[in-house]
């Protein structure tokens, strides 16, 4: 297996495709990068190299007790970066994956890295607070992490319909239970308070590379308004919003071949 080890030892399974200038996608929660199995293969097809990995404790990488805030989670993209020489990247992150993309612009510099893009992407923040009137409360979160404690598999199986709007086969449901089974239930629960309560408000003014930012307007699991409207505004100029009508939060499967289309134009 192709593996990248992080500053504590952590391995991280990285799959590394096609050739050309390079794209990192990153996953989202509870998932691993073969959720990106699309857009990553006609990207490759394209011309690009593709870089995706597992994030610490899930899919196939290593699963230490410790370790899911995001300037870990930031440092551990630095290292897959660094280790496979990648310059002139395009940084993708879609959900959770998108507070990754924000922390490395800011926490990195944006190190070798020329554009970004965040999908249906948690940044800049989801919980409810003052500057962010239209976040998610607290207990949302509570919920979510009770429901993973009493019944981790029925639990994910019941939220994955809400994440893709019943508008995905079983086939889908299927793999997606699949992927998040092999997460670690500690990093399943730990990403919970990480998507859920960090800020990234002060990591969007480091984004000064383009940056592309795609959101459903029928979003249930990250709802557009404290996300991808409020980022697109935060990143300023550098941002391209663009609004999905109908699509639900599990865009890179339901809509499939439209995110394609426009990670295509965007990275040319």
């Amino acid at each position: 297996m192709p593996l990248v080890t992080t500053k504590d030892q952590t391995q991280l399974y990285v799959k590394d495709w096609g050739e050309g200038r390079p794209v990192v996608l990153i996953h989202g929660w509870p998932l691993n990068s073969d959720s990106w199995e699309y857009q990553a293969m006609r990207l490759a097809e394209a011309g690009h190299r593709v870089v995706s990995y597992d994030r610490r404790g899930f899919g196939r990488s290593g699963q230490p007790f410790q370790g899911y805030d995001y300037d870990t989670m930031a440092d551990d993209l630095d290292t897959v970066i660094r280790e496979l020489s990648l310059k002139d990247a395009a940084i993708i992150g879609f959900s959770m994956g998108g507070g990754e993309v924000a922390r490395y612009v800011s926490r990195h510099e944006g190190r070798n890295i020329r554009a970004a893009g965040l999908i249906a992407s948690i940044a800049p923040g989801m919980l409810k607070s003052d500057k962010n009137p239209n976040g998610v409360t607290a207990d949302v979160f509570e919920g979510i992490k009770q429901g993973l404690r009493k019944d981790r598999p029925e639990f994910l199986r019941e939220f994955f319909k809400t994440f893709y709007g019943n508008k995905v086969s079983e086939g889908v449901l299927h793999w997606s239970l699949m992927m998040a089974m092999q997460a670690s239930p500690k990093a399943t629960l730990d990403c919970v308070d990480a998507f859920g309560k960090t800020d990234f408000t002060d990591d969007m003014a480091a984004f000064e590379v383009p940056t592309l930012v795609v959101h459903g307007a029928k979003d249930e699991t990250v709802p557009i308004d404290p996300s991808g409207r409020r980022a697109a505004k935060l990143a300023g100029s550098s941002a391209t919003l663009k609004v999905y009508d109908d699509a639900p939060h599990g865009l890179t499967a339901t809509h499939a071949d439209r995110l394609y289309e426009d990670l295509a134009a965007f990275l040319k």
